[in-house]
């Protein structure tokens, strides 16, 4: 027999498989995904590498065939589901198929494992007596302690023994030899969850119900399929998600939660484990390698039914997947920035198709892309449009940033906003203050009638670079920055900088008596760090939160009743096709974020652009009205849903090398495009054109159908490698990017 055996060896851009010949002694253990120790190389050194294949035929001269030496025994054993997972990936997003490998590996080595001891008596209590009487009788002082210890309580936990009575191992090994005692061990698992379990009754409102009944109706018939759920912020979209779980584990299945932050995780987890107690888990990025090892270990064993974390929990090694929820699906954390640049949305459903399971995606604001699909029938589409305790929705003030400059306010708080908070901070009610950096990218506006200069080309906002020049990060039009508004005249024009440092120090001056928290990436740097700041909010220790996108979504504080968005304009002229669905999805999340509870919600949107349809729709919480306008837009421009892009982000320390090289890919890529409908724009220079003497250019290919776009890549993948001159460069594919580079 022979294995297929891909070598993990990264660096020499090693990407085949190579075949071995099974020893005798392996016969029968190997299967699809395991990692094993081959010899590799001129020099037969030891390497591990993972089996994609078994055979029975060699395809080379047997001769030549090496012999695989042994089974990896400190790696973690891959389902082989898993391997075909990687490969559509390496297939679907480009890379190595090691790249895929690394990606989808739950879990790279065996972590030593947590081991608990007991020390139990052998004797019955007459028997025991008898002993400790010997024991005191000669003066065996140890002994006799732990005896009397044990006739108390028949079992005793090791570390007790050892630290609070001070008796050694020796001394339990002697009593052990005269079968007094046995010490015992078991393998336990580090569970990073601790909570208390209540189980809920919950009574469902009709769009739940519906909801539930919908995909519960397919489950039971074996259909499989894709249902987004849309529903408006606190329509109880988690509540229908633990339901459809509950049925599925029932039935003996798991389920995999992502949630597109680890600031979401701890409410997120709670909620789940009122429900499934200890059979829930998570992962993510700030557990141990010992927590992470445990999780996948005890998932594996079937011991857990659920999973949640954010996109690398998509690979958890369940034997019998039903559901994977995706939660916040319109995320962009959901997209890796890392090769292979998978979106999880669509490798989840991958995953489900292979595992023959269904998948939920869940928001109040669906991305273009979902709605695009659920509008065409590949996705069902289920609405809830009332909050589940049919709370009304929280009014919604606009306020134009250019008339409080013309009334001599030049304070970040609009008049509006101060005198809600005054109100709020008298009737003992909580107020956030959500700062719009997101996709900050440094735009000129003008601070009189907020005119923000954009691409000619393009329709997306020119950037401002430290040389004086605006750049346009898609085709590369620049341009020099003006002293003077090109629209009005004003001289008011320039870049906003403002941060939640200087606004919390603002809020502190207005409002010395309040108790002000602040949340952003300096104050949740350590482990942790999201749930003490979340958790002093929920108990009311403080009257004002101030931060950063992350504390607007997902987040139930009942007594928040004023939410104010200051500079709703940062993320709407950003250098990014996707500006405007960024800032309507952010400004209606942080408005929801109001009025969750019995009192009225209220919110105020601080812009230089009220009349934008991104801030009227999200002002209105108007979801159809935004899509219809935006998809409009898109299928103008070429942008997806309605087209696919392809990002071809090409890097090199030699500039003259890195165009030429961009020049022969562009010319490459025209010579196929007779072949098939594709438009092919650049090569641009990206937001920073050099990092750390590295230089970058972006090449984009816009094409209708997204396997056109797959053709293409396996082309250019195949004319990188039989060129030597791309060697020094390093090349990645970005399908339909999330960010623009």
């Amino acid at each position: 027999m022979y294995a297929d055996i891909i070598v993990d060896i990264t660096h020499e851009k090693l990407d085949r498989v190579f075949q071995y010949r099974i020893p005798t002694r392996l016969e029968g253990e190997l299967s699809v995904g395991m990692e094993v120790i081959v010899p590799f190389g001129r020099g037969n050194r030891e390497t591990k590498g993972y089996v994609t294949g078994l055979s029975d035929k060699c395809n080379y001269d047997e001769t030549k065939v090496k012999e695989l030496l042994d089974i990896s025994r400190s790696g973690m054993a891959i389902e082989g589901k898993l391997v075909a997972l990687a490969a559509w990936m390496k297939e679907q997003y480009g890379g190595t198929m090691i790249q895929s490998l690394k990606t989808v590996l739950p879990i790279k080595q065996k972590e030593n494992a947590k081991v608990k001891k007991r020390v139990r008596l052998l004797l019955d209590e007459e028997e025991g007596k008898k002993k400790l009487d010997f024991y005191l009788e000669k003066n065996q002082k140890a002994r006799a302690r732990l005896l009397a210890a044990l006739l108390d309580e028949p079992i005793l936990d090791y570390e007790l023994v050892s630290r609070k009575l001070n008796i050694t191992l020796t001394v339990i090994r002697a009593m052990e030899e005269q079968g007094i005692v046995a010490l015992e061990s078991e393998q336990v698992y580090r569970n990073p969850v601790k909570g208390e379990r209540i189980e809920n009754g919950i009574t469902f409102t009709e769009e739940q119900r519906h909801a539930i009944q919908r995909f519960w109706e397919d489950y039971e018939q074996g259909k499989r399929g894709t249902y987004l759920i849309y529903g408006v912020t606190g329509s109880g979209k988690t509540e229908v998600y633990i339901e459809m779980i509950r049925r599925v584990a029932e039935q003996g299945k798991q389920a995999i939660v992502l949630i597109p932050e680890i600031a979401l995780t701890y409410q997120t987890v709670m909620r789940f484990y009122r429900n499934f107690g200890d059979r829930v888990s998570i992962m993510n990025s700030r557990l141990s390698a010992g927590e992470r090892y445990d999780q996948m270990m005890r998932a594996k064993e079937g011991k857990i039914d659920v999973m949640i974390g954010p996109r690398s929990a998509l690979f958890t090694p369940f034997p019998n997947l039903g559901l994977i929820v995706m939660d916040e699906e319109h995320e962009t954390t959901y997209k890796s920035e890392q090769v292979p640049r998978y979106h999880a949305r669509e490798t989840a459903i991958a995953r489900a198709e292979m595992e023959h399971a269904s998948v939920i995606l869940g928001s109040a604001t669906p991305s273009l892309e979902a709605m695009y699909r659920a509008k065409k029938g590949e996705y069902h589409l289920l609405e809830m449009r009332n909050r589940s305790g049919m709370q009304d929705m929280a009014e919604v003030y606009t306020v134009d940033l250019r008339e409080e400059l013309k009334n001599g306010n030049r304070s970040i708080l609009s008049i509006k906003l101060q005198e809600l908070m005054a109100d709020r901070l008298e009737k003992k009610e909580q107020i956030m203050l959500f700062l719009n950096r997101r996709g900050y990218a440094g735009f000129i506006s003008c601070r009189e009638c907020g005119h923000v200069i954009k691409c000619p080309h393009c329709d997306v906002s020119l950037s401002s670079h430290k040389n004086g020049k605006m750049v346009c990060h898609y085709c590369g039009f620049e341009e020099p920055k003006p002293s003077v508004c090109p629209e009005c005249g004003s001289r008011h024009i320039g870049e906003f900088r403002a941060g939640t440092q200087q606004i919390e120090e603002i809020v502190k001056t207005l409002f010395p008596q309040a108790r002000v928290l602040r949340m952003d990436m300096d104050t949740t740097r350590q482990k942790d760090g999201h749930e003490k700041i979340l958790s002093a909010f929920a108990n009311e220790e403080a009257d004002i939160l101030v931060g950063t996108q992350m504390i607007v979504k997902g987040h139930d504080f009942p007594n928040v009743t004023l939410v104010g968005v200051l500079a709703a304009d940062m993320s709407l002229y950003s250098d990014d096709y996707r500006a405007g669905e960024r800032t309507f999805q952010l400004l209606t999340q942080a408005v929801g974020r109001a009025g969750r509870g019995t009192k009225k919600g209220e919110a105020v949107i601080q812009t230089y652009s009220p009349e934008h349809y991104g801030i009227v729709t999200a002002a209105e919480q108007d979801y159809e009205a935004f899509y219809e306008e935006e998809i409009r837009y898109r299928e103008l421009m070429g942008y997806p849903p309605a087209e696919n892009l392809l990002a071809v982000l090409v890097s090199c320390e030699d500039e003259p090398l890195l165009e030429k090289g961009c020049r022969y890919l562009k010319e490459y890529a025209l010579r196929f495009r007779k072949d098939a409908q594709m438009d092919i724009i650049g090569p641009a220079s990206p937001g920073i054109g050099k990092i750390n003497d590295v230089y970058r250019k972006v090449l984009y290919l816009k094409a209708e159908r997204y396997d056109t776009l797959i053709r293409m890549k396996n082309y250019m993948e195949q004319y990188i490698e039989v060129n030597p001159g791309f060697q020094k460069m390093r090349i990645q594919f970005d399908f339909n990017p999330m960010n623009v580079f």
